[in-house]
């Protein structure tokens, strides 16, 4: 039996075709893929993403708990609000999830963690907490709806109480505000301005159908991933996982290895791999007809190889773009193989969109 969200009715109703996402029943797209991305990235879109789990942690010794568990560092975070993007890491350096934390109270952060990892991370953040005596929150009971493009933040704006709608105007990027359990976030998966609202269940289905009566375009999961790929987002499970660390996964920008005192978990794994990793992580853009799927061979001229982990067809840039694992040592020409036949590409730095702009 699949989980469902409190507006899998709303999904019905709007003909959504529904597929199995880490054991929800959530929406891959309503009518059209195609312009549900377009519309996030000219207007405002919006999506259920509450099968992601929001975990609330509490106690004195939280800071200095997620010192501990996070590679990125909360000393960063002085700010009540400021969030911060993150792995959390195995003892030898492998990815249990990337996450966002958020700083409310000294005694009091927030995580949100993605869906097909939620009860082995809440398993792992339980385990960890007992020696720092922070208790662990799952927040079920509430829902999480990303509103995400350049009008996003007004259409949310209006409908917020007068309190906490001038916060929420007055936040930048990786901040947060609340009011009661009502809490906005200007984050987002797209590459786009937004906000992303977490909030209790019943707000959630009656805030979803003013903005839907007001033109915001719901959004589903194809939408959603075809954005944060344009935008060189990892998506956890496909470009990295257990398996592989921050190093080759292009994510060694949120390891915090200042102040070296600080002994996050899978450090010393991860200093060993330093500047000595075998793989690299690179973004492509096909030169050639086809289209780049995941787990597709790279080649590249100097003879190293690689696989793509997440591929497909820009809708903003009409061309197929991709992110691939491969070998330190790559350099030169580089081609994907797509059907038997090898197909030109070119190494460009992500992200390939960001605010509607094509950046490569």
């Amino acid at each position: 039996m699949l989980n469902k969200t409190a507006l899998h009715s709303a999904h019905q109703q709007l003909g959504a075709r529904l597929v199995d996402f880490a054991g929800w029943e959530m929406p891959i797209q309503y009518t059209s893929q195609l312009d549900e991305h377009h519309a996030v990235r000219q207007s405002a879109g919006m999506f259920d993403v509450t099968h992601m789990l929001a975990i609330d942690l509490h106690g004195t010794r939280v800071r200095e708990f997620l010192r501990r568990l996070l590679a990125n560092d909360v000393a960063k975070l002085g700010l009540p609000g400021k969030a911060l993007y993150s792995c959390m890491l195995r003892e030898d350096a492998g990815i249990i999830d990337d996450l966002i934390v958020y700083f409310l109270r000294e005694d009091w952060f927030r995580l949100v963690v993605n869906a097909g990892t939620a009860d082995k991370d809440l398993a792992w953040i339980c385990q960890q907490a007992q020696d720092f005596g922070v208790e662990v929150q799952p927040r079920r009971d509430l829902g999480i709806l990303a509103v995400q493009g350049p009008q996003a933040r007004a259409a949310v704006l209006k409908h917020l109480p007068a309190g906490l709608a001038a916060q929420a105007q007055a936040l930048v990027v990786f901040q947060a505000a609340h009011e009661g359990e009502l809490f906005v976030g200007r984050t987002g998966y797209t590459g786009e301005d937004g906000f992303e609202l977490i909030l209790p269940q019943a707000e959630l289905v009656a805030l979803w159908q003013k903005l839907l009566a007001d033109g915001v375009k719901p959004a589903g999961l194809g939408a959603r991933d075809t954005l944060r790929l344009e935008a060189g987002m990892n998506l956890y499970g496909q470009d990295m996982d257990e398996s592989k660390h921050p190093l080759e996964s292009g994510l060694g920008w949120t390891v915090a290895w200042e102040p070296a005192e600080r002994d996050f978990i899978g450090r010393g794994a991860l200093e060993a791999l330093r500047g000595k990793s075998a793989h690299k992580f690179v973004a492509l853009v096909l030169e050639g007809r086809g289209v780049v799927r995941a787990h597709m061979k790279v080649r590249y001229a100097n003879g190293a190889v690689g696989e793509t982990t997440s591929g497909g067809f820009s809708p903003t840039m009409k061309a197929s773009i991709a992110m691939a694992r491969v070998e330190s040592g790559a350099e030169g020409a580089v081609e994907v193989e797509i059907r038997g036949a090898w197909v030109p590409a070119r190494v460009v730095k992500p992200p390939f969109v960001r605010n509607g702009k094509i950046l490569v």
